[in-house]
């Protein structure tokens, strides 16, 4: 057995325009005085006149700057800079120098505002929290010194009123989540906390997302997605009358980061910035333009085997193919140079997957603004053809059939589908019930030998997974296991025997020392149904049959020339014809012809089968000091385990069945 590591050392070129004077995007973190405004852009402060214009760069340093913040007379301004490994707050005057350290901690220190009399910063930490889960509020002295912890249990966002014996601030918040429309129990909620008697009001109840309160002139202003579009805009909340206002109506894009000054309030849409009037409650969009060097867009030559996002095996395992910033590169195993297959500066190929018959790549493209099913042939001069039209969405690693022409794979809808490239036509198979980023980008799918079945894991109500097996040639999918366990990562044997699988059917339960009750940690089996009524378990006994004396020879004899029949027989069988034998599969009765394989039961990651063989990559027992996450094979003749690598953080098995792909930290290995 021979190791082939292959560090990826790609190189990237790209090439931009310089611009004297841009025309910004992605502004950040604003604030409003009663003359200038200043954001954050591309991790430093900037200052501009309130009415818009050229902007003007404060700070340089490496580490990024946000939340910069006015002191109350504008002359000053506080922001987190995180410039030895942490945020820390930081001031600055308003005409530029040198940033001084207001805070000292390991632990990342946020900053809110300036209390009213400009004196003192509002800022939160986890310096306290125990486990970092949450931040509590801080008061501290522009001028320095030691913090002092306000007494509220928890909170994520805050507002003081003018006399700072309020507090309006936010328990927990979802400004630094993706989801939308949300309306779990964590969604946010704005509570007044008087730090006088201590004691707090619920002000704004709704099951909406309510963030960033602003008090300002008796009235809370906030972030709420409670609108008929259910896009994050900007409300207010009257306390002397309880009556709520919508004041922005932004249908396309959420507001950001709004933040309160004398007059107005700032926000950033769109990666714009806009002022809200607080007399008139109207808004404007504010023109921003910087001046920089952008020497980081200068062309240069870019080591990214950092940023790997996924990887895949040809079909003879000379190869690999792997996604980085954007782009498909091959790699060969030993000896051969890196082809960056797709060189599209400005377009972004994802989840590159080669096609069994070698002569295909597929990605998702997004050359035409959307990601789209694209196939690149090898074998017409690397030719690239888009193979959907799907508009918008975003869509996950693709899955080949054996004979290169289906893909199938899950989109952001939880929906899963298979292209038919022969006919041109997309299949519809299922929609999973709970998936979120991380099962989506997990999901998986495996084939039989012949094309015709796919099988995946299938959400159950009751939060597990059942395994469901897709039949092209109807159009219909069956779940075959009842769902009572938890079964996931089906493998077909390419053989056509049998249907592997991990289930949890272990129960070892281990009684609490605190809470009277049973836990059942590392009850994950790997398990094989035959998929016929027909065929044998894998685990039927063995009997070895003792030949009687002067027909040993005959038998012996016998055997040899039906094997060299047999061989002769496939051998014909190939040359007429390329097609895989037909896999059959009982569907009645088939979760009760489930077998567990002598395997110790654990926490397993992959399982993937060979022809006698079923691989499979374990994790760390819980509770055990494992470290190690070794990729491990079981023969089903030898009934035996065997290691192929100690420790490892994932595989792919080429189409063949002879070669496995093994990542570990960075580097690759084709055995």
């Amino acid at each position: 057995m021979r190791f082939i590591i292959t560090i990826l050392s790609f190189f990237l070129l790209s090439s931009f325009s310089l611009w004297a004077q841009v025309d910004a995007r992605m502004l950040q973190y604003p604030d409003v005085s009663d003359t200038h405004i200043t954001f954050s852009y591309g991790g430093d402060i900037w200052v501009m006149p309130k009415s818009g214009g050229l902007a003007h760069k404060l700070t340089s340093a490496k580490g990024m700057e946000s939340f910069p913040r006015f002191s109350p007379d504008g002359s000053q301004i506080a922001f987190s800079g995180n410039y030895y490994g942490h945020d820390d707050v930081y001031t600055i005057p308003m005409q530029g120098g040198i940033p001084h350290r207001i805070t000292h901690h390991g632990m990342d220190d946020h900053l809110m505002d300036w209390y009213p009399d400009g004196k003192s910063l509002l800022f939160t930490s986890s310096r306290e929290s125990g486990k970092q889960r949450f931040d509590q509020f801080y008061k501290v002295a522009v001028t320095g010194g030691l913090p002092e912890k306000l007494p509220v249990p928890y909170g994520q966002f805050a507002s003081l009123s003018a006399d700072a014996k309020q507090l309006a601030y936010t328990p927990t918040s979802r400004a630094y989540r993706t989801w939308k429309r949300y309306r779990g129990g964590t969604a946010a909620d704005i509570w007044i906390f008087n730090l006088e008697n201590k004691t707090a009001e619920h002000i704004i109840k709704d099951i909406a997302n309510d963030e960033f309160p602003m008090w300002q002139n008796g009235k809370v202003y906030f972030l709420s997605d409670r609108g008929a579009n259910m896009r994050f805009n900007i409300w207010s909340y009257e306390l002397a009358t309880k009556q709520l206002k919508q004041l922005t109506d932004f249908s396309d894009f959420d507001v950001h980061f709004p933040s309160i000054g004398p007059k107005e309030i700032i926000f950033e849409a769109s990666g714009k910035l806009y002022l809200l009037n607080l007399s008139t409650e109207k808004y404007e969009e504010v023109k921003v333009a910087v001046v920089t060097d952008e020497a980081t867009l200068l062309p240069r030559t870019e080591k990214v085997d950092k940023y790997l996002e996924n990887f895949g095996i040809s079909s003879d395992g000379k190869r690999g193919v792997f996604e980085a910033r954007g782009e498909v590169f091959s790699v060969p195993a030993e000896n051969g140079p890196v082809f960056n297959l797709t060189q599209t500066s400005g377009v972004a190929e994802r989840s590159p997957a080669w096609s069994p018959n070698g002569r295909y790549i597929a990605y998702w493209s997004d050359r035409s603004g959307e990601y789209e099913l694209t196939v690149r042939d090898l074998q017409n001069n690397n030719t690239e053809r888009k193979l959907t039209n799907y508009g918008a969405g975003f869509r996950y690693q693709l899955y080949w059939s054996p004979n290169s022409n289906l893909l199938a794979f899950i989109d952001k809808a939880m929906e899963v589908f298979i292209f038919d490239m022969q006919n041109n036509r997309t299949l519809k198979v299922d929609k999973q019930l709970t998936q979120f980023e991380g099962g989506l980008r997990n999901f998986s799918v495996s084939w039989s030998a012949d094309s015709r079945y796919m099988a995946y894991a299938k959400d159950q109500e009751n939060s597990g997974s059942a395994i469901a097996i897709y039949d092209v040639k109807e159009q219909k999918t069956r779940q075959v296991t009842a769902g009572f366990y938890n079964d996931a990562n089906p493998a077909f044997d390419p053989d056509g025997k049998y249907l592997y699988l991990l289930t949890n059917r272990e129960y070892s339960p281990i009684y609490s020392d605190f809470d009277n009750s049973f836990v059942y940690a590392n009850s994950t089996q790997v398990a094989a149904v035959p998929l016929t009524n027909e065929t044998a378990s894998p685990m039927a006994p063995k009997n070895d049959v003792t030949a009687i004396n002067g027909e040993e020879k005959k038998d012996e004899a016998k055997k040899e020339e039906q094997k060299k029949g047999k061989k002769k027989e496939a051998e014909k069988d190939k040359e007429e014809s390329n097609e895989p034998k037909p896999v059959n599969i009982t569907f009645d009765n088939f979760e009760q012809r489930l077998v567990i394989l002598p395997i110790d039961a654990g926490q397993f990651r992959q399982l993937k089968a060979v022809s006698g063989k079923v691989v499979y990559h374990r994790a760390p027992n819980a509770g055990s000091n494992a470290k190690e996450r070794p990729i491990v094979y079981f023969d089903l003749e030898k009934r035996e385990e065997k290691t192929i690598v100690k420790n490892a953080d994932g595989f792919e098995i080429s189409a063949d069945g002879k070669k496995i792909m093994i990542a570990s930290k960075g580097t690759f290995a084709i055995v």
